[in-house]
């Protein structure tokens, strides 16, 4: 998958729209309560559907470094965010 200010160019060749998260918002057990970039904020449980029903992408990257996918992990009602691990591409 490659990541680029116009989409994502999925296995389907459909463009997914992705977002970098530059901040995310937390609570105090430090448990991701929204995602924040250029493009605005957006709640946790708005970027868990999102992600879910491929409708937008979310991203991390750090200086000099690739790309990271922002995933959703677990079952409902225990989703919740977080990166791609190191050397896996989805």
């Amino acid at each position: 998958m490659t990541y680029s200010s116009g989409g994502v160019r999925a296995a389907t060749d459909q463009q997914v729209t992705t977002r970098q998260v530059t901040n995310s918002g937390k609570d105090r057990d430090k448990n991701i309560t929204s995602l924040c970039g250029s493009w605005g904020s957006t709640s946790k449980a708005t970027a868990i559907k999102e992600i879910k029903d491929g409708t937008l992408s979310y991203y991390v990257q750090q200086p000099l470094t690739s790309a990271t996918k922002v995933i959703v992990v677990g079952t409902w009602p225990n989703e919740y965010l977080r990166t791609e691990p190191d050397g896996q591409q989805s």
